[in-house]
């Protein structure tokens, strides 16, 4: 049986690129978010993930579901699948690299190559749809 890794990722799109964040010593891009805590909501994720990761505020009743989705988690052993449930939400404050992140990027489909597997499927479902501006 496959070990799943739950996680919450937030979607910003601004001017045809998507907000990326590459952790201090990894190879990779991911979309910003993290592992829920005991006991935590989505949005309760969602706003505290964000935070430490970003040093910036989720505006909680903006938060709208876009979708989950499921791949190989990068970095993990076989059978390690990590389960994505995205929203996209406003936020309030400057965005900056904070905690174990040390660079934040805009990504374009061109970016692919550079992204997880899970987000890679996140970058396909938004480029079949049209939304990257």
């Amino acid at each position: 049986m496959a070990r799943i890794i739950d996680k919450i990722a937030w979607i910003r799109l601004e001017s045809g690129r998507i907000l990326g964040t590459r952790s201090r010593g990894k190879d990779r891009y991911y979309l910003p978010g993290g592992k829920r805590e005991a006991g935590e909501s989505d949005h309760d994720t969602l706003v505290r993930e964000i935070d430490e990761e970003l040093s910036v505020a989720i505006v909680r009743e903006t938060a709208v579901l876009f979708g989950s989705f499921e791949a190989a988690a990068h970095g993990h052993t076989d059978g390690t699948l990590v389960r994505m449930t995205c929203y996209t939400a406003d936020y309030r404050g400057t965005l900056a690299p904070s905690h174990e992140i040390e660079e934040i990027a805009w990504l374009t489909y061109a970016d692919r190559p550079r992204v997880s597997p899970v987000d890679q499927l996140i970058f396909d479902h938004l480029q079949e749809r049209g939304l990257w501006g």
